[in-house]
């Protein structure tokens, strides 16, 4: 039979693990009606866990750096200057954004998109199965993707657009976003090294928005720092053979007085 001090000390237990739990909840949960998300799967996969808040409005850029390593083990150099461009997404000047409004064409969202659909042409906010079978479909006969597939998947969805979006913005911009996103996806869903990630985490990634823990997904166990993201998104690049179209557009500055 317990002593009462086993059974004492049981009840502390329990009781520290429900205020854990209470505390510190990451489950997947799908937004609300009401909840905004943005054209970025990850950053809508860190408002679902919790990680960022659930309602996607209000958020810091502290609040973005902390989410990506709590979520992802992100080094702050692999998110600040993208958390820094979306603040511009605001129409007056403040220190927070909404997610919905990353929608803004041009600012971190851009054509050609590996899941949404391009903005002259509709809904560049929410997820387009259609646009992602181009990935999804993507290295037929094994079951991951790599720095090769990644570069064919660019490489067939910039065509896609070139040929069904008249207005179709294609700057070298376009092409240091496209294949960073790209090499985000295999770098957080698989190895950050080698750029193979296994295709079942990354189509819940892109498809559900959620972490896929129970599919056995885990958290790398070494910062992901802007070095090794750079690595992979330099290779993807190479290997998408993707040329710009356009230039980018002249930034005019106002004169000094």
């Amino acid at each position: 039979m317990p002593s009462l001090k086993f059974l004492l000390l049981l009840i502390t237990v329990c009781i520290t693990d429900a205020a854990s739990v209470h505390t510190d909840d990451h489950r997947w949960i799908a937004p609300s009606a009401t909840d905004e998300r943005s054209p970025c799967p990850g950053l809508n996969i860190l408002a679902n866990h919790g990680y960022l808040p659930r309602n996607g409005k209000d958020i810091s850029i502290p609040m973005i750096i902390d989410a990506a390593k709590e979520g992802f083990n992100l080094a702050p150099d692999t998110v600040v200057l993208a958390a820094k461009l979306g603040l511009l997404s605001n129409s007056t000047a403040t220190t927070t954004l909404n997610l919905e409004a990353l929608k803004l064409h041009g600012l971190i969202e851009s054509d050609a998109s590996l899941s949404r659909g391009d903005f002259a042409l509709g809904d560049n906010l929410h997820f387009n199965e259609t646009i992602f079978s181009t990935l999804a479909n993507a290295n037929p006969g094994v079951d991951y993707y790599n720095i090769t597939s990644a570069g064919q998947v660019m490489h067939e969805r910039l065509a896609i657009s070139l040929a069904t979006n008249p207005n179709v913005t294609n700057t070298p911009k376009e092409i240091v976003l496209r294949s960073g996103t790209s090499a985000f996806y295999l770098m957080l869903m698989g190895d950050a090294f080698t750029g193979v990630a296994p295709k079942k985490f990354v189509q819940i990634f892109f498809r559900e928005e959620r972490l896929p823990i129970a599919e056995g997904w885990k958290r790398s166990n070494v910062s992901l720092n802007g070095t090794t993201m750079e690595a992979l998104s330099v290779a993807i690049q190479a290997a998408s053979k993707w040329t710009a179209t356009q230039e980018c557009e002249t930034l005019v500055l106002a004169p000094t007085v």
